[in-house]
């Protein structure tokens, strides 16, 4: 599909705007690739059917930044030409910290909802925030440079919850990291399940996580070694409507 085929899906998107509005929290999601087979997987979670914000749905893992994981430390760092593309455009002050924290953020959330860690091996590095304690105990600092940012999309106003997403993805099998000893559902994804890029669109998810696994395709297809010099789309609502921009 091309760019206008996927705002008008995301116009056409009936969806409840009845709260009161409120500025989009930073937030980073990430797309765990398992290119070991002919056609790659990509990995999704159900989430609990109590949560007010999707309740039900399928996503990929990820969640807001907290404050820590501007300074958490790490076993590499995003290079210089991601910090700016992440910087473009961010509500707010601009900084490289807060940058970074976008894809610490994504480690993080990847490991507490999925037990999945994208690090690796470090000694002597710690943090004392309880939320990243688990992760250096298993002797590991994230690696922060594996991620490559694919996409950025904005909750539309009204919502329950508005969050301002990145989106990151790690060719898990380029990286060598092991999934299935440590894969375990969560508080926040009851169920976890691989499935082939092409059948993720057929889960119960969301209008833009379907749009943004359709890009992704188009991505591989195009560049299947995701080079981090691609313009990125960029969708958010401008006098309420979608719109798509690229970074």
């Amino acid at each position: 599909m091309s760019a206008a085929d996927f705002t008008r899906r995301l116009n056409e998107t009936r969806r409840e705007q009845r709260w009161a509005n409120q500025r989009p929290r930073d937030a980073a999601t990430v797309i765990l690739l398992d290119r070991s087979q002919a056609s790659p997987r990509v990995l999704m979670g159900r989430r609990h059917m109590g949560h007010a914000f999707m309740p039900g749905k399928f996503v990929f893992p990820g969640g807001r930044v907290d404050r820590c994981d501007g300074s958490v430390p790490a076993a590499t760092e995003p290079d210089q030409a991601m910090i700016e593309r992440l910087s473009i455009a961010m509500k707010g002050k601009p900084s490289p910290r807060r940058a970074r924290a976008l894809a610490a953020a994504a480690v993080r959330e990847t490991f507490e909802e999925t037990g999945i860690a994208l690090g690796l091996p470090a000694s002597g590095n710690r943090s004392r925030h309880a939320d990243w304690r688990a992760f250096f105990d298993l002797g590991l600092a994230p690696d922060l440079s594996a991620l490559t940012f694919i996409a950025r999309a904005i909750t539309p106003p009204r919502r329950p919850r508005r969050f301002d997403t990145r989106f990151f993805a790690i060719d898990m099998t380029r990286h060598g990291i092991s999934t299935e000893a440590a894969m375990r559902p969560s508080e926040e994804l009851e169920e976890l399940v691989w499935v082939p890029i092409e059948e993720a669109r057929t889960l119960d998810i969301p209008t833009i996580t379907s749009v943004i696994v359709e890009e992704l395709e188009n991505r591989l297809a195009d560049d299947d070694t995701l080079a981090a010099t691609v313009p990125l789309p960029y969708y958010h609502v401008v006098r309420g409507q979608f719109i798509r921009e690229t970074l």
